[in-house]
């Protein structure tokens, strides 16, 4: 039995207002970080009702009644009838995991903080991603995406290093030029098709799709951000406070490729097909630039962040191969980004703390001062650079199986071109474990705490948990994804 569509809705608007409640209460109340993280956890108990309440929602075909036409949960409320706007939001197997991503994390950045500001911040950035991942209108999926821009300039400038406030006037100024170009493809698509409803389909032209599509894929790939529209993001992360940067890196990269799935394959296939040999010539650039470019970082911070450029990079490759098996790696490859960079982000950022530097010319010697902190951040590192039986695995070797199955010199030289970017991944995570754990320990790590406190193991060991079941169990993540993709390539052919 599935759940009623009727019955449970309500819970999709709890998802927004318990957080955006929360927000106002923890400016009133004392105590923000406990008040702050009892909301984002009964929030989080909200993104896990879908499954609590049916069985079957992950785990059994669907018949005539697909997820990408009748969503899990559903609620369509008008909204502003005199445009023809609606309140539409769903959640589906293509969502979902994201929801529940976004729900972790936010509890664990809240328990993390204990400045009211900050967490309060964190509250409406949630409220925002979560927005994000339900709407089922493009307009209402327009408006979530921007209500993000402000909480996470603040959270930049307010709380992050000596360069936070160039670093967040960067972040502001790519996201309004995303912006502006998303919000022209939304009101080209609503008004030549008459609707902005996903659950539906566009009948737009195929010129009009190639045009649509070009403004969605700039406009989704600064917010994820793929290369070579990356470069806000290093100064973003290393200014940034440690919970700015793991939702920066666990949820709102996210954003930009769930919307390239979403909206850009659901408005406009023709142009995804069209555009698709370019995203995957894009994709294996970012891959190999990324890793390059992490070589030769001698800053912790910025090597995580130029790593999410390669890491983005499989995912877009994943998506470009416009098959399910791709777009199921990419999928796979946003959670496991999710899980693993928010871990990476959350030591280092603890280690930088510490020991006060992030230079790798400083850091050595952590495994034996802090033999703790020095394996998890063993365990993160290898995570990333794709380690089999690790969540990292699964998203970059299906996506190069996905590229190889297209055929094609051009997609199997993708693929091969991708794999050995794999390789580099592993050597620039080698080389920063190798800099950093091992040798004599430097004045900085001999000066640093090398005890865990409860909250960080509050913060880190979900994440760790989480890294070893996916890569164990991938399926928790792809279960039921097959027939909404089958829904959002239908108009796709490739002869």
């Amino acid at each position: 039995m599935t759940l009623s569509t009727d019955s449970w809705s309500f819970l999709l608007a709890a998802m927004l207002l318990v957080p955006a409640v929360g927000a106002a209460v923890v400016a009133l109340l004392p105590a923000p970080r406990i008040v702050a993280t009892l909301f984002a956890a009964v929030t989080f108990v909200l993104t896990l009702t879908p499954v609590v309440f049916s069985r079957d929602l992950l785990w059994v075909s669907y018949g005539d009644r697909p997820p990408a036409v009748v969503p899990w949960l559903n609620l369509d409320l008008p909204w502003v009838p005199a445009l023809g706007l609606d309140f539409h939001l769903g959640v589906d197997a293509i969502s979902y995991p994201l929801i529940v991503l976004t729900g972790l994390l936010t509890v664990l950045c809240c328990a993390y903080t204990g400045s009211r500001p900050l967490a309060a911040l964190l509250l409406i950035l949630e409220v925002g991603v979560l927005g994000t991942f339900l709407a089922l209108d493009l307009i209402l999926f327009f408006v979530f995406f921007e209500v993000v821009l402000l909480p996470m300039y603040a959270i930049i400038a307010g709380w992050g290093g000596p360069g936070r406030r160039a670093a967040a006037r960067k972040f502001v100024l790519y996201t309004l030029v995303g912006s502006v170009l998303l919000l022209i493809a939304v009101v080209t698509v609503v008004s030549q098709a008459g609707t902005g409803d996903l659950t539906g389909s566009f009948d737009l032209s195929r010129h009009l799709q190639y045009f649509v599509f070009i403004l969605l894929f700039v406009a989704f790939a600064i917010k994820a951000p793929l290369w070579p529209l990356h470069t806000w993001l290093p100064d973003a992360h290393t200014e940034a406070p440690t919970v700015g940067s793991v939702m920066l890196a666990g949820v709102l990269l996210k954003m930009g490729t769930y919307g390239l799935i979403r909206i850009g394959l659901g408005v406009a296939p023709e142009g995804a097909e069209w555009a698709s040999p370019v995203l995957g010539v894009l994709a294996v650039v970012a891959i190999l630039a990324g890793s390059l470019i992490c070589l030769r970082q001698r800053e912790l911070k910025r090597l995580i962040a130029y790593s999410s450029v390669g890491h983005m990079g499989f995912v877009l490759l994943g998506i470009a191969t416009l098959t399910v098996t791709g777009i199921q790696a990419a999928l796979i490859g946003n959670i496991a980004h999710g899980l693993i960079t928010g871990l990476l982000f959350f030591l280092v950022g603890t280690l930088k703390e510490r020991a006060g530097t992030g230079s790798l010319d400083q850091l050595s010697g952590l495994r034996e001062q802090a033999p703790r902190l020095a394996g998890l951040l063993g365990f993160a590192a290898i995570a990333s650079l794709g380690l089999p039986g690790l969540a990292g695995f699964w998203g970059e070797a299906f996506a190069v199986v996905a590229a190889v199955q297209a055929g094609g010199p051009l997609w199997v030289t993708c693929g091969v071109l991708a794999a050995c970017g794999g390789a580099l991944t592993a050597a620039y995570f080698l080389r920063l474990l190798r800099r950093v754990t091992h040798g004599p320990a430097t004045p900085m790590v001999r000066g640093a705490k090398p005890s865990i406190a409860g909250v960080e193991w509050f913060a880190w060991g979900p994440l760790v948990l989480l890294t070893l079941v996916v890569g164990v169990a991938p399926a928790l993540i792809v279960s039921g994804t097959d027939i909404p993709i089958l829904r959002l390539l239908e108009a796709v052919s490739r002869g």
